[in-house]
């Protein structure tokens, strides 16, 4: 525990704040929130603790804004392999019917310590398959992130549009719309805290356009509305998808999100590829925020995001691992770089710099999820931050140490806080076991595959 003790991370190798402001001599945490940026040369005062962090490299905690925690269950299943999206939810929704609270819990203690080894701090999911025994799975959820100390944006997801309803999942996995909304209050009671610093607040978020029916995405705008949340759901991620709209609802994908009320800077949308200029301005204008998902996007070959030009119109840009069955992993650092190569790829290696990268993944996907309490080092901010150390091979001979931790490859981080609160010290979890947290993983992984082909 920090408690209100003044712990000053002294002289970092290099910084990342996020804004302008001089911080090159450190910062001062106290409590859950950083309360002095320490410039070149200067030394605060009425320090309780100074931790040397002159070998490391201090950012921002990594801010994840789409993930499915359930995937990392289902990583390089052959059946799935080789596939676009459609074909690959189509092989994988079987599987994923076979889910219970035992195994959703161990794939949910996974993916949260992959993203604080990893340098994330705050971690949205997007948990939508709801089978009959599984129907309080967001429950074990926020209960799992405040035993582990991560910062949680979890989305109650849905489906209620099924095969015999031409839509794709199969009839198993989708619920009514009155179970959905009715849970969707309930979490919203229970969970939503909206006080600065707060650990866990709640979205509403029907999974996409071919999961859900046209009533259900008017009707959680509508609760969303009542209730004062946030709205989430896929959208525009490949052709299908688009082809789909055109053909079901006569109209494109962000026609489609107007007339259902959803065009509006209460809602952040998961890949966001096939937009066209007039759309984008259009999503610019109303403020609706688009969550980058590069390695997901590469895996599938989905696209990639026109995230300057949605920058530009004035939609926020954060980014997102994805599930852990379309990248196959839940490194936010690795993102922050995939991010940055994908992003030259479509704009040219001069026009996208390891900056806009940080600004991505951390004020960039504050922004995304309506918060301004985290996503840099500022005073007044929660004290969210990440530490690298640049002493593998991989790092030897680097001259910028910013740009290293990104054009080198960091995967791993030395030490993590969230909320004022070391979450990871030197490359470690604090107070979990990752080997037993693993071993319980695996035997769910192999549990549930067994399952699918019984």
């Amino acid at each position: 525990m920090t408690d209100n003790l003044r712990i000053w991370l002294s002289n970092p190798l290099a910084i990342y704040t996020g804004n302008d402001e001089d911080a090159s001599g450190g910062i001062v945490v106290s409590g859950k929130a950083i309360v002095e940026l320490v410039a070149k040369g200067e030394t605060p005062v009425n320090i309780d603790q100074t931790i040397d962090v002159s070998d490391q490299v201090l950012i921002p905690g990594l801010i994840n804004t789409h993930h499915h925690f359930y995937q990392t269950l289902t990583r390089a299943l052959p059946a799935a392999l080789n596939k676009e999206l459609f074909p690959w939810l189509q092989t994988l929704y079987p599987v994923w019917a076979n889910l219970d609270p035992e195994i959703h819990r161990a794939a949910t203690k996974l993916a949260l310590a992959e993203l604080l080894l990893s340098g994330c701090t705050t971690a949205s999911d997007h948990h939508y398959l709801f089978p009959a025994n599984l129907t309080d799975a967001i429950d074990h959820q926020i209960e799992i992130g405040r035993e582990m100390g991560v910062r949680m944006a979890m989305t109650r997801g849905s489906m209620s549009l099924g095969q015999d309803q031409g839509g794709l999942p199969p009839n198993t996995v989708v619920q009514t719309e009155d179970e959905i909304l009715q849970d969707s209050e309930r979490l919203v009671s229970r969970y939503h805290d909206r006080e600065p610093y707060s650990m866990s607040q709640i979205a509403l978020a029907p999974c996409s356009p071919f999961s859900v029916t046209t009533e259900l995405m008017r009707d959680t705008a509508s609760l969303a509305k009542q209730l004062n949340v946030r709205l989430h759901t896929h959208l525009a991620e490949t052709i299908d998808e688009e082809n789909f709209c055109e053909r079901s609802f006569g109209m494109r994908t962000v026609d489609y999100l107007e007339s259902v009320g959803w065009l509006s800077s209460n809602t952040w949308l998961a890949h966001g590829i096939h937009f066209n200029d007039e759309e984008i301005a259009r999503l610019g204008k109303a403020g609706v925020g688009v969550c980058h998902c590069p390695s997901s996007n590469m895996m599938l070959a989905s696209g990639i995001a026109k995230v300057k030009e949605l920058e530009a119109a004035g939609s926020p840009v954060g980014l997102g691992v994805d599930g852990s069955a379309s990248n196959d992993c839940s490194n936010m650092i690795q993102e922050v770089r995939q991010a940055m190569y994908i992003q030259r790829l479509r704009y040219g290696s001069s026009a996208v710099t390891h900056f806009d990268a940080y600004r991505w993944g951390t004020k960039g996907s504050a922004q995304v999820l309506g918060r301004d309490d985290i996503g840099e080092l500022a005073v007044g901010k929660a004290a969210d931050l990440a530490l690298f150390k640049l002493d593998e091979p991989r790092f030897s001979g680097a001259h910028d140490p910013l740009a290293a931790l990104l054009l080198c490859g960091a995967h791993r981080a030395e030490a993590v806080m969230v909320n004022g609160e070391w979450r990871v010290k030197a490359g470690e979890l604090v107070g979990q076991d990752i080997e037993r947290i693993m071993h319980e993983h695996k035997e769910a992984a192999n549990t549930l595959a067994a399952r699918a082909i019984s």
